[in-house]
C-alpha cells in the first residue's frame, strides 16, 4: 500500500505495515557536518531532550495495537450530535471516551 489519507484536511496517512513507509528524507548537509560536540551541546540546550539510560532499548518490542471491530452501536441523539458537531473523526472520539472510562473503572477496581 502506498499509504491511504485517512482525512481529508489533515496529513495524516496510515500504512499497513512499517514496510509501506517511504524513507525519511536525507539529513540536510548542514547537518550531516555537526561533529559530535556541537551535538551534545546543541542537545544539553535542548528543554526537551532528555538522557536515554542505558539499555533503555534493549528489551524493546514492537507491539501492534489491538484491531478495532465494527459494531452498531444505538446512542441518544443528543449524544451523537454533540460528537458529530466537532467533526471528522468523532468515532475515534466517542471511542476516546469509552476507553477512558474503561481504564478509570479498571484503576478504581
Amino acid at each position: 500500500m502506498t499509504g491511504k489519507s485517512t482525512r481529508q484536511r489533515e496529513r495524516h496517512v496510515r500504512f499497513d505495515s512499517l514496510d509501506d513507509v517511504p524513507a525519511a528524507e536525507p539529513l540536510r548537509a548542514d547537518v550531516r557536518a555537526l561533529d559530535d560536540a556541537e551535538i551534545e551541546r546543541r542537545a544539553a540546550e535542548d528543554p526537551d531532550a532528555g538522557l536515554v539510560p542505558p539499555g533503555f532499548w534493549d528489551e524493546a518490542r514492537v507491539v501492534p495495537p489491538e484491531p478495532k471491530e465494527q459494531i452498531t452501536l444505538r446512542l441518544d441523539a443528543d449524544v451523537l450530535r454533540h460528537f458529530r458537531a466537532s467533526g471528522k473523526g468523532y468515532q475515534s472520539r466517542i471511542n476516546a471516551v469509552l476507553k477512558s472510562y474503561v481504564l478509570a473503572q479498571e484503576k478504581a477496581s
